[in-house]
């Protein structure tokens, strides 16, 4: 077997290492960098967290994105179906020049306080600031609608028995000028110059300022606005 030089093989090792670097940066430009898709979904995640009060926490998983070409403008997105809460999937996709989709995983939190019933709250009764007692939490691991801001619920009336300690659902209450379904109330038609006024029956419930059905007593069906809990007013 044929011997080179010491000095010969080195020297086609330094030129052997000198053409393989561009081709590896080469490489390297090529690939997605994966913080930048952290910062994308991190940024989207602390946007949707946004309404919920305190300091929101998001941590997003190390991306894949060893096989992913470098994006002029990544879009997160939140997949089909998928809310916000502790654990949690979320998307970003690039349009170019190279399309592609990548999902990674974060973990979210939003430490607050949230309201539960101080005490038995009977149905149709009205809220005070006594019926309700703050509690600290994560706020995305609460259901949907708890309460998180008192104020915005004192005077209205729970639409259904609510135990005490249980967390307190925009749902389970309802303004106390709203109409309830089954309840009698007055239907004022207003016309040019006149009123006419009857009685009728409330088919659903409805919030002042929202469009009710109402049964009069012959049977008809119509429709009217609630002006508060028992008058429907309809515009002819």
């Amino acid at each position: 077997m044929r011997k080179f030089p010491a000095n010969l093989r080195a020297r086609a090792a330094c030129l052997a290492a000198l053409l393989l670097a561009p081709a590896a940066q080469a490489q390297d430009a090529a690939v997605q960098a994966p913080e930048a898709i952290i910062i994308a979904a991190q940024t989207y995640l602390l946007e949707q967290l946004a309404s919920l009060p305190g300091q929101a926490s998001v941590s997003i998983d190390p991306p894949r994105a060893e096989r992913l070409a470098p994006c002029d403008t990544l879009s997160p997105f939140m997949p089909s179906g998928m809310k916000l809460r502790s654990r949690m999937t979320v998307g970003v996709r690039c349009n170019a020049p190279k399309p592609w989709t990548t999902y990674v995983q974060a973990t979210v939190s939003v430490p607050g306080y949230y309201y539960v019933a101080s005490r038995m709250i009977a149905a149709g009764q009205a809220l005070t600031p006594a019926d309700l007692a703050p509690r600290d939490g994560d706020l995305v691991a609460l259901p949907p609608g708890v309460i998180t801001n008192p104020d915005t619920v004192v005077g209205m009336t729970a639409a259904y028995r609510i135990n005490a300690g249980q967390p307190v659902k925009g749902a389970a209450l309802r303004n106390a000028q709203s109409v309830v379904r089954g309840s009698n109330v007055r239907i004022n038609a207003r016309g040019k110059g006149f009123v006419v006024s009857s009685e009728g029956q409330a088919l659903d419930n409805a919030a002042p300022g929202a469009t009710v059905q109402v049964r009069t007593a012959n049977g008809q069906v119509v429709s009217g606005v609630v002006r508060n809990a028992g008058l429907v007013e309809i515009q002819l």
